[in-house]
């Protein structure tokens, strides 16, 4: 695809376009730099909340649109300012918290609000570091209660076992689009439930609407499960060598990981 036949390039963060150390490497910040000044303007699409965007992205010097929480959400860091919410529906989210007590599990609740981002019970099953690291922005909730009370944006349990994992998403059902992927901070694997038929081409397609551009002229670069439905809707679809193999079967091109500043190439595509 030659460069002005794209309008957008949407990337995912962790593992695409940074380490594991949240660190992004200079050589993509340059390539950011540049695309930029090319007139392509660039969008994050990660699972991750906005401040935790914010602490990856605001170090770089990248702060910018952004679809986080897997799609639910999309909003400017730079300012705040939202341009897509999408939550669960009262019953589907009923749906969901009984997928996961189901299977022994005690979800996080993500929603939009200024006191918290984070609600959590008494025994919450993600990971302490992850608690630890969002104990400011979090809440302390009756979650049977907050989910016939609150815009629930997202449904999550970071750093858990696999085989458990994947037993509530397949539980959830159709109440949400689920997706485990690897855990790169904390260990371990992370399940994320999205409301139905939400994820990151859900924020992307917002994106575009608000602001004139055309969803058919997007490249994308996702390394995980996550990111299928980017990867599958994208005119030009970028994968990161080692990421998922569902995600590596979606991809017309394979780019370096990010570490090593594989994310540069993405300038060769255009």
């Amino acid at each position: 695809m030659p460069a002005s036949a794209v309008e957008l390039v949407v990337t995912d963060l962790d593992g695409t376009l940074s380490d594991a150390t949240e660190r992004v490497h200079p050589r993509a910040v340059a390539a950011v730099h540049a695309l930029r000044a090319a007139g392509i303007p660039l969008l994050v699409a990660t699972g991750r909340r906005p401040r935790s965007a914010v602490w990856v992205l605001g170090p770089a010097g990248l702060p910018g649109p952004a679809i986080v929480l897997d799609g639910a959400l999309g909003l400017d860091l730079r300012d705040g300012r939202t341009f897509h919410r999408a939550g669960f529906p009262p019953e589907a989210a009923r749906r969901v918290l009984a997928a996961f007590t189901g299977t022994g599990l005690e979800p996080c609740l993500f929603v939009d609000r200024p006191d918290a981002e984070l609600l959590v019970g008494p025994h919450p099953s993600t990971h302490p570091g992850h608690l630890a690291r969002n104990r400011a922005w979090t809440a302390t909730a009756d979650l049977a209660r907050a989910v016939e009370t609150e815009p629930i944006l997202t449904f999550a349990v970071v750093g858990g076992p696999a085989p458990l994992l994947d037993e509530a998403a397949d539980a959830v059902g159709a109440a949400g689009s689920t997706s485990v992927t690897q855990d790169l901070l904390y260990g371990g694997f992370t399940l994320q439930v999205r409301p139905p038929g939400v994820s990151k081409w859900s924020g992307v397609v917002a994106f575009c609407d608000e602001h004139g551009l055309d969803p058919g002229r997007v490249l994308a670069v996702g390394d995980g499960a996550n990111d299928l439905e980017l990867l599958e809707a994208a005119k030009v679809a970028c994968a990161v060598a080692g990421g998922h193999p569902s995600a590596l079967a979606r991809a017309d091109h394979v780019i370096g990981p990010p570490g090593a500043g594989g994310w540069a190439a993405v300038l060769d595509l255009l």
